[in-house]
Parts: C-alpha cells; structure tokens; sequence
C-alpha cells in the first residue's frame, strides 16, 4: 500500500487549538495568582498542559474557577499576535519570571526551542512571543487566528497533578493543569466517553477484579505477580507464540539473567544505558549486571561456533526477562514495570538474504497480531538520523530499502518518520489501535549495525572469506506484561475463548446436581477445556451472575432436566440462552472458536496473511 501522506499533529488545526488554549488557561492562572512564576504549555495527544510555580497548592475549586474564566477570555475574540524581539527585549519581558529567563538563554545559547527541545538541524534560534489579550508567553506557535477559533463547549480543565522543572527530581516541584481542547463540543462529549470507558477497562482494576496479578509494596514496584488465571492467560498467549515461532523457522533458545560487567562493555550498555541499568552485583570480585536486553547473549550463540553463508539465516527466539531501573513515579500497572518478558529474536543473515527475511518477518508480525484479534494497525518506517549513524551507506540504503519494500509488498498502510531511526540502523514499528481506538507501539523490527562489529560476528562466505552478517532485532509483543495489558483494556478483560482462563463454569441449581456437574467437567476437561464448577451455597441467579462478572464465556446450568437427557444447558456470555443441549454437541460447537488457538505455518506468499477475525 502506498505511503500515506498525514498532516503532521503539530501543523493541524487541533494543534493549534490546543497550543492557544494552553495560553488561555496561562491568563486565567496568573490573573488568579499574579505572583505565579510559568514555565512551559506545550499541546501533547488529546490535550496540553501548562505547569506553573504557585503559591499554593490547586484545589478543584481553583480548577473550575480558571476554567470558568477561560470561557471568558475565549469569548473575547482576542487575536493571537506573533512578534520577533530581541534577547534585551525578551529579558525585560519577562523580567519577573525566572523561568522564562532560563528558557531564553537555553534558546539562544544552547539552540533549544521555548519548551527545552533541540531546534531542528540548521535552523537559527530566533526569539518570537505570541500576545492575546493581556497575556504574552515566549512561544514559537503556531497559534489560531484569534481566541473564538477555541469552541468554548470543546474545551475542559482535567486535573492538577506535580511535576519537576526540567524533570529533575531534584529540582523545583512546580505544579501542572492538563486539559483537553477538541473542534467541537460534540467531539469533547465523545472523547470523555472513551476516557469514562477505558476506566472501566484498566488493566489494573480488571486485573484485580479478575483476580489476574497484583504488585506487592513488600516485593517492590514495577514488579509483578501473576495469579493462577492471569499466568494461565500469559501462557496460553506464550505457549501459541512460541509454536508459531518454532513452525516459522525460528530457533528457541534460554539464555541467563546476568552478564558480566565486561558484556556490557562490549556491547556498549554501559557506555550508553547505564542510567536504566541496576546496580552491579559483586560475584567473586567480578561485577555483574541484570541484563536489560538479550541481545548481546544471542550474539555470544551465534558467535559459538563457525558460520558458513550456507548456515544463513540464523533465527533465535527466546522469552528473555529483562530489568530495568525505571523512576518510580513512572511505573504503571502491566505496562511500564521494572521487570519483564521480551518475545526476543535476532536474525543473522548475509546481504543477499535481507530483503526475504523483512518480508517474511512482517508477514509473521501481522500473522501473530492479527491471531490475538488485533485487526487495526500501521507501520511507522523510520530512517537514518541526520547526527549520529554508524554502518556504511550501503548498509543504511540497503536496509531501508528493505523495510520499505517489505510493506509495500504486504499492501500495509505505513508512514515514514525521517531521521528517527536509531544511530545504529533503520527499522519499523508497528502500532495498533485497540477497541476504544487507542494506539499502542506493539512490534520492533530493528537493524543494528553495532552488535555485529561489537562482538566481530562472521560467517564464511561463497569466496571463502569472512564477513558481517547483518542483524535485525525483533520482538512482537514488544513485552509480555505489556501486551498483556493491552490484551486486557481492548478486550476488556472477556477473552476469546481460546484465550479465556476459565472457558466454562458448570453451575448445579442444587445440591443433588453437583456430583453430576463434577462428572461433566472430568469429560470436559478429557476434552481439553478449562472448565470450573461452582459448588458454592450461592443461588442460581448469583452463580450466573458471577459468571458474567468472571467474563466466563459459558456458563452450563444443570437441573434434574439435564441430568435425565445427558445434557448442559448453556449460557453463553456474548449471545445469551442458547437452550438444552447434549455434552458433546456443546463440545463440537466450540471446535471453529478454539482452532483460533492453533498456531501455523505460513506459506512464502508476499501478501498479509489471512486470519480468521478473532472476536471477545
């Protein structure tokens, strides 16, 4: 599919209305506290902020009140003036906020720009400020043309949260207003729709309503315990992936949580990640170091015995748990943790191989993305960066070529994001848009022109010389608690059946039914499911309703009725009452829904493969 051309967020109009309603709210803020010192309001997805230096802590009174006056100056038509002034200018603007003071002089001695980003490449630091009303901020723009192109129904003030000038935790704690800005009130009510519905879908309150997995003080932060039904879902999804890994060529391999200090070195994490790396273990006077990333392990298998061109393409795959020291006031629920689970691979293969094997690799991506019923996605292919790259021109070229070829192939909607790749090589994510229309960045396709020199890989080629094999990095899942959790919120915690930790609960009306209920499920379990009886002292009506709760896709109500016919009445959780019927009728017509279950082997066409739609 060709390359779609999208209107870049920070050229649209909702940029621009989100950038002046950040300003708005500045006004109200300083009218309300003029002794306030501001710092930046940059728009961000869904909204903007503004943080500010105050007196006092926000209250929601404080929240309504500034967002009550806003409405006001917005009603006021008031342009939005732009104005190049000099450093001298600027300084004695804004002469009584510090903040501002730091800015300036950042842009102008360090080419950053009015929210402490670097400039883009070649472009001269210049001073502009924007006015509307009573207010001036020091800002770049780009701005609406005047206060009422900002829907006063569009709007809303969300909360108050703290934050750290600069993000230095030992800097000054300021205090951030985020809020949301949209074109209209009609799209304001639908996005507070979506952020009322993923409430209801956190992972992390389904994840205790479901009894799936729980963070303990105790144990630490970031770091999780999966519970009998969440670690019964993590393996089903394991156990499919890597089925499908070892049927698409791969290689499985298991390989340590610690490395020696001089690993590291090699690689150059120490040199580069040390910051997001755990303190060093002492081991007999030698330091080790919780791995971050499996690569350099499955640098040292390939690297154990010598390659021939003809042993090409090397493909190794592994659930390798990683560690990483993330800042506590980041971590969050299953989707930013200290310790987790890549689905990891690296390719090694020559040259001539590279093209095949990133078509191959997408296919693969969107066979497994598509197989857990993630249907809406977009591939991003990013390019060599304009500083820093290692690799030759013939590496970078070939390699993004590839990329680009391989979507093109497979008819994926892609974008091209110039210069973001790594410093190490080009590569393509993929992200996709769950049930509530959220993205995610999901699966990494990565060259890495570093490792390979790092650790002197070689294979011996057709003239009987050594040579680099080129490597790609790749993980699906990106990590399993991740994924897990985007599984969760999209689903909303009723997993397909071939996914569902509990598939059917058989439910006695009364006590003399149990010991045929607890006979049924034997024959089900023989038959492969995963199937509870809920012999509880609860009422009929409360079982069913704990069912539903329990997102149990059938519920099998057994009355003397049944027992008389060799039969289960089933309740199904998407389609109600689906009547009376034997055992093993209900067995077989599970049989097209649990198939979704089975992993396969692709053929070597170069279209997208087809999966049958996977539904909750």
């Amino acid at each position: 599919m060709p390359e779609i051309q999208e209107v870049p967020y920070v050229e649209s109009d909702l940029y621009k209305i989100r950038h002046s309603a950040a300003h708005v709210m500045a006004q109200a803020v300083l009218e309300k506290f003029p002794e306030a010192k501001i710092t930046i309001g940059p728009p961000i997805e869904d909204g903007f902020y503004y943080d500010f230096d105050l007196p006092r802590p926000l209250t929601p009174e404080d929240l309504e009140a500034i967002e009550k006056r806003m409405k006001e100056i917005i009603k006021g038509q008031h342009t939005f003036e732009r104005r190049v002034v000099t450093p001298e200018e600027a300084r004695e603007m804004f002469a009584d906020q510090p903040y501002k003071i730091e800015l300036i002089d950042d842009i102008l001695q360090k080419g950053m720009d009015e929210n402490g980003n670097p400039l883009p490449k070649g472009q001269e630091p210049v001073l502009t400020v924007y006015t509307q009303d009573t207010f001036t901020d020091l800002c770049r723009g780009p701005h609406v043309e005047h206060t009422r192109k900002i829907d006063p129904k569009g709007f809303k003030i969300m909360r108050s949260s703290g934050a750290y000038w600069r993000g230095d935790a030992q800097g000054t704690q300021l205090q951030r207003i985020y809020g949301t800005a949209w074109k209209s009130g009609k799209e304001l009510k639908q996005y507070l729709h979506r952020i009322e519905e993923a409430k209801k879908r956190d992972h992390r309150t389904l994840g205790k309503a479901l009894d799936l997995f729980s963070i303990s003080d105790e144990i630490g932060p970031g770091l999780i315990l999966w519970h009998p039904k969440g670690a019964r879902v993590r393996a089903l999804a394991e156990s499919f992936s890597q089925k499908a890994h070892e049927l698409n060529g791969y290689d499985w391999v298991y390989t340590p949580h610690i490395g020696r200090a001089h690993l590291w070195e090699t690689s150059g994490h120490l040199e580069n990640y040390t910051e997001s790396m755990f303190s060093s273990i002492d081991v007999e006077g030698d330091k080790y170091y919780l791995k971050p990333m499996n690569c350099p392990f499955h640098a040292h298998i390939y690297a154990s015995r010598l390659r021939s061109y003809r042993d090409l393409p090397v493909r190794l795959a592994e659930y390798g748990t990683v560690y990483r020291y993330e800042l506590s006031g980041v971590l969050h629920g299953l989707t930013r943790v200290r310790g987790f689970t890549q689905d990891d691979a690296h390719l090694f293969c020559t040259p001539e191989q590279v093209e095949d094997e990133i078509i191959r690799v997408m296919r693969f991506s969107i066979y497994m993305l598509k197989s857990f019923g993630l249907t809406d996605y977009k591939a991003y292919v990013s390019t060599r960066p304009p500083h820093k790259a290692i690799g030759s021109d013939e590496d970078w070229e070939r390699s993004t070529n590839a990329l680009k070829k391989a979507v093109d192939l497979l008819d994926i909607d892609y974008g091209i994001d110039e210069g973001g790749g790594a410093f190490y090589g080009p590569k393509i994510d993929i992200k996709i848009r769950d049930a509530l229309n959220r993205e995610w960045q999901l699966s990494t396709i990565q060259f890495d022109f570093n490792l390979p020199e790092r650790f002197k890989l070689e294979y011996i080629g057709s003239d009987n010389q050594p040579h680099r094999p080129l490597m790609v990095h790749r993980a699906l899942f990106g990590s399993c608690e991740r994924f897990l959790g985007l599984l969760i919120e999209h689903y909303a915690g009723s997993f397909p059946l071939w996914l569902a930790p509990v598939q059917a609960v058989l439910i006695p009306i009364a006590e003399r039914h149990l010991e045929y209920c607890e006979n049924v499920q034997r024959e089900l379990k023989a038959a492969g499911l995963r199937v509870e009886v809920d012999d509880s002292r609860e009422r009929m009506g409360a079982k069913i309703r704990n069912a539903q709760l329990g997102k149990i896709p059938y519920a099998l109500i057994v009355g003397d009725q049944e027992i008389e016919a060799g039969a289960v009445a089933v309740r199904s959780r998407e389609d109600g009452d689906q009547g009376s019927m034997p055992v093993a009728v209900f067995v077989s017509s599970l049989e097209e829904e649990l198939r979704k279950g089975i992993p396969v082997a692709l053929d070597e066409s170069t279209k997208a493969p087809e999966v049958e739609e996977t539904t909750s």
